[in-house]
């Protein structure tokens, strides 16, 4: 399992647009992927999941990957996190 944690950077925070790219990525694995905001946890397949979180920018969330290709998938949702959501 890896846990990885981000700090929303972009000033509209994570809405629908980046919410919908999130899930298009992450239905690339086979692994199971989480997100967590505060105390609570999502998997990362429903963009109405996502958008009940209210993430804001400035915010700190987690990305919990569990599963047989972790490591391609924390690649790629880092590659995410870093270049799509700075000016979204």
């Amino acid at each position: 399992m890896i846990t990885k944690e981000y700090i929303i950077t972009a000033s509209q925070g994570i809405h629908a647009r980046p919410a919908t790219t999130l899930i298009r990525l992450a239905k690339n694995f086979k692994s199971s992927i989480s997100l967590k905001k505060a105390d609570k946890t999502i998997k990362l397949n429903s963009m109405l999941n996502i958008l009940s979180l209210g993430i804001k920018s400035g915010e700190q969330i987690s990305i919990i990957i569990e599963g047989e290709d972790e490591i391609s998938a924390v690649i790629a949702l880092d590659q995410f996190f870093k270049d799509q959501l700075k000016d979204l």
